[in-house]
């Protein structure tokens, strides 16, 4: 028994080990390669509107496959998907180092999106399979944890990279930690975990896929009629989605968790915190390295404040928000993000290097004050045996906001500066484009104050009746 229990631990330790390094890989590509865009627009002779796909792919291919596959991790081996991920994030990353045209890149791009959905989608997932219930909580932390090290890291790390070995670096810094992931997993991680069997929807899986490219597609070219018709089709799309999911027998959405005013009105508040801060990234380290002449490394610098402020906030205010009404950190966290958006909007050629950092700094302060807590509450309004299927619609919604996001950015560009480099000569409209973003985006987050506060208090019998 005790060789039993020693086994058990060994595998769940080798399991955290991998989950943790996946889930650093995936913010700290996102991040890095944000810092990289004006390096590429020149190396590569790329236009604003092509450059900005190449991280919108990324996260597109995150929030139009996470749901399928999720699904098939449970049908097939949740190690198997995230191994399959590896492999595919690692070899995409070395072509998308070796690439020669903003085109290239775009495709190798969505391809690492591709390989991450997979990780992303099974990694949570093989760490409840492995950990029992009462030490879950402290390897769901540690998984938090490796994120943000990854977003605070990416900019930092990236940067250095970027300026001394140029911006193909970063795609190659993920080859070797991917097949160092890939021997891990085939060498150490023993044994398979799967979910509730059943088939796979076809047929759900690409409604919703393809519905989430015509929707983003439409964003950011709404200034034409084809743009207009593929934002339609997208949302006629996700609604013909919800209504297969209803009538599906295997779906790979179960609608009933969010009839709850609770679950619906946290997964709504989630949406919208991402849609607000979710392209400032890219809007910054343009705006710092075009108009401020920053290097990447100094631009890194500046933009890492952001999820360092998060890392500092999110463990200590989700302790808190266990022991008291947890909706007064929900509604500040977006009350603070909506001003530190404010802030941002009034960003000029003659701007303070402390207006962008006060307004990172805010931002920050705002998600760390938001995030544990209202992913918290969401868990809690659903019942023990839908927490898997909770946490795909807390990533759906998660990448879902970051496309809307990037997608908004991409059309205002599209309206006020067209498709064109940034150069001296259109300043001007870039900045009209930047202070557009940052309203739309801090009335977005406004809207998700409202929100916070019709989710209403909580119900301490909730939390004390939750049973894994």
């Amino acid at each position: 028994m005790d060789s039993d229990k020693i086994e058990e631990k060994k595998v769940r330790n080798i399991a955290l080990l991998v989950v943790a390094l996946g889930s650093f890989l995936i913010p700290f590509m996102g991040s890095s390669l944000n810092i990289v865009l004006p390096i590429i627009q020149k190396d590569l002779a790329v236009n604003i509107i092509l450059l900005s796909w190449i991280p919108t792919v990324f996260v597109l291919a995150n929030a139009a496959l996470i749901l399928p596959f999720g699904r098939l991790g449970d049908m097939f081996g949740r190690k198997r998907i995230y191994t399959y991920g590896v492999i595919i994030y690692t070899a995409a990353s070395l072509l998308a180092g070796l690439s020669n045209s903003g085109i290239m890149l775009i495709v190798f791009s969505f391809m690492q999106g591709f390989g991450c959905a997979m990780i992303f989608a099974t990694g949570v997932a093989l760490l409840s399979s492995v950990y029992p219930s009462n030490q879950r909580g402290e390897a769901l932390g540690l998984f938090v944890t490796a994120v943000y090290i990854g977003l605070f890291l990416g900019p930092l790390l990236g940067g250095f990279l970027a300026q001394n070995f140029g911006w193909r670096s970063i795609f190659l810094f993920n080859v070797p930690f991917g097949i160092f992931l890939f021997i891990l997993i085939k060498m150490r991680l023993h044994g398979e975990w799967k979910g509730l069997g059943g088939k796979f929807e076809i047929r759900g899986s690409l409604i919703y896929s393809l519905s989430i490219v015509a929707l983003l597609y439409g964003f950011s070219t709404l200034n034409s009629n084809f743009g207009k018709l593929s934002l339609f089709t997208g949302v006629i799309g996700l609604l013909i989605f919800v209504l297969n999911e209803k009538r599906s027998i295997n779906p790979i959405l179960r609608l009933g968790i969010l009839r709850k005013k609770v679950s619906s009105l946290s997964a709504l508040a989630i949406l919208l915190m991402n849609i607000a801060n979710s392209a400032m990234w890219v809007l910054l380290s343009l705006y710092l390295q075009d108009i401020m002449h920053l290097d990447p490394q100094q631009t890194a610098l500046i933009i890492s404040v952001e999820p360092l402020m998060v890392a500092l906030l999110s463990t200590p205010v989700g302790r808190l928000s266990d022991r008291i009404e947890n909706r007064i950190f929900t509604v500040i966290g977006m009350i603070v993000t909506t001003i530190g958006l404010l802030i941002l909007s009034q960003l000029t050629t003659n701007s303070s290097l402390l207006i962008p950092i006060i307004g990172l700094i805010l931002v920050g302060i705002g998600l760390g004050l938001f995030s544990s807590p209202t992913t918290n509450r969401f868990i809690g309004s659903v019942e023990g045996r839908d927490y898997g299927m909770a946490s795909s619609v807390l990533s759906t919604m998660t990448y879902a906001g970051q496309t809307m996001s990037l997608g908004i950015m991409l059309y205002i560009f599209a309206v006020y500066l067209g498709n064109v480099q940034i150069t001296e000569s259109n300043f001007p409209a870039f900045l009209f484009s930047l202070k557009t973003a940052f309203i739309v985006f801090a009335v977005l987050s406004g809207f998700g104050i409202i929100v916070s506060i019709l989710i209403g208090p909580k119900k301490i019998k909730d939390d004390l009746q939750r049973i894994d």
